[in-house]
């Protein structure tokens, strides 16, 4: 394959590289900028579609990146974790950092393997975080839970003091931004179209699966509301 997702993310790499230091985040594409997109809207579809972000920070003088639940609020990401942790507690200090989400939409299936690619929509969002206390805390985690099980929130018990001591929640406003999205066709040399070889894309779906009760689950609990929606009444 070309790499078309690989090389697109050059700039991040570099991005990353230079975002230590002072000034604006490089927000800019500079290769393939013709998939670049600016409109926030977008860029929102694509943080309410994705339930898995990639934070990145250096951490100890090292550049890390922890994959870890996301959730829009607005204008606002929010993640959440273990007071233990040493990188969200960089991030509740202050450290700089990306967070990175990709929806993987398609296979393009094009007549050779150099034009091969994927449909992609791929968003950075650079900034610091904050702490999250209080109420806001409580709000945030719930919308957390509903993000990964819409409605759940509502069946659950709340948190305990001290659940909510060993748990931090973060908040990155969306202000310095960067969303990429491919949605090309097969993209091959004449040669190759007037060959034999099939072309065209192949879209990506993802689905639950029917629910599996928990071994200690006691006789008669239901499988509640938010996970018959979640997978339909026929897996439920």
């Amino acid at each position: 394959m070309t790499g078309d997702f690989g090389d697109g993310d050059d700039d991040r790499e570099a991005a990353m590289a230079r975002h230590e230091a002072a000034g604006p985040a490089p927000t800019r594409l500079t290769r393939m900028s013709d998939k670049a997109v600016d409109d926030r809207a977008a860029l929102h579809r694509l943080l309410d579609d994705v339930v898995l972000a990639h934070v990145a920070v250096v951490v100890g003088g090292h550049p890390v990146a922890f994959p870890t639940a996301v959730a829009r609020d607005g204008d606002t990401v929010l993640v959440h974790g273990s007071t233990g942790s040493s990188w969200l507690r960089a991030l509740a200090g202050g450290a700089r950092a990306s967070l990175t989400v990709t929806s993987m939409d398609a296979v393009v299936v094009a007549r050779s393997a150099f034009e091969s690619s994927f449909h992609y929509r791929s968003a950075v969002v650079f900034g610091r975080f904050a702490t999250l206390d209080g109420a806001a805390k409580r709000r945030g985690l719930d919308i957390l839970v509903d993000r990964i099980v819409p409605g759940r929130s509502t069946e659950l018990r709340g948190p305990t003091k001290r659940e909510l001591a060993a748990t931090i929640l973060l908040a990155m406003p969306i202000h310095e931004w960067s969303l990429k999205v491919s949605e090309r066709w097969p993209d091959d040399p004449p040669e190759d179209v007037a060959g034999p070889a099939w072309a065209g894309i192949v879209p990506l779906r993802n689905g639950y699966g029917s629910p599996v009760d928990a071994p200690d689950l006691r006789p008669g609990v239901a499988v509640p509301a938010s996970v018959v929606a979640l997978t339909g009444p026929g897996d439920a």
